[in-house]
């Protein structure tokens, strides 16, 4: 009749984990044997630990995807891409892979329009003096002034200018000063 005191000594021999996974593109098959597809943070399975006690895993999988994009491009004469590569023509078949904000791959598309500049010679005879599209008053011959405009293209067009003054303007006896 005697009040007794007994002591537990108690071991708890589980415990409890976590399988991490990110992936891109894929699917994995866990240890319970299931294809998952899609990201999964609460699928779980038990397993015996070495105690003889049950474990707990708790599965936590991120599945990320590739991603791609094209980039359209319009350049004058030449134009230099993020592959390095030095363009001097139109393109729409280059490629480049770069690695998107969750780690996987990001396929970039090269939609490239080059545009040309041109050039041609305004050719002027005269026997005083000539305001060129330049604002300048000419009253020598010249052949080597330039200006460059903007073509239909949006690109440069540089006109050079090929003047003759003076009373031998180079063209038989249409030029009389």
């Amino acid at each position: 009749g005697c009040d007794s005191l007994v002591t537990l000594d108690l071991t708890v021999n589980s415990n409890a984990g976590i399988d991490s996974y990110s992936i891109c593109d894929s699917s994995l098959v866990w240890i319970d044997g299931m294809t998952y597809t899609t990201s999964n943070d609460s699928a779980t399975f038990v397993l015996v630990n070495a105690a003889g006690c049950d474990s707990t895993v708790t599965l936590d999988l991120t599945i990320n995807y590739s991603s791609s994009a094209v980039d359209t491009q319009t350049a004058c004469d030449t134009y230099t891409w993020i592959d390095g590569l030095n363009y001097t023509s139109s393109d729409t078949s280059a490629t480049y892979l770069l690695t998107n904000a969750v780690g996987c791959d990001s396929l970039v598309e090269l939609n490239l329009s080059i545009l040309n500049s041109s050039a041609f010679t305004d050719v002027h005879v005269g026997c005083d003096s000539l305001v060129w599209i330049d604002g300048n008053t000419y009253t020598s011959s010249n052949n080597v002034a330039v200006y460059t405009i903007i073509n239909t293209a949006g690109c440069d067009s540089v006109v050079t200018l090929d003047l003759t003054i003076g009373n031998n303007a180079g063209i038989d006896s249409l030029v009389v000063c």
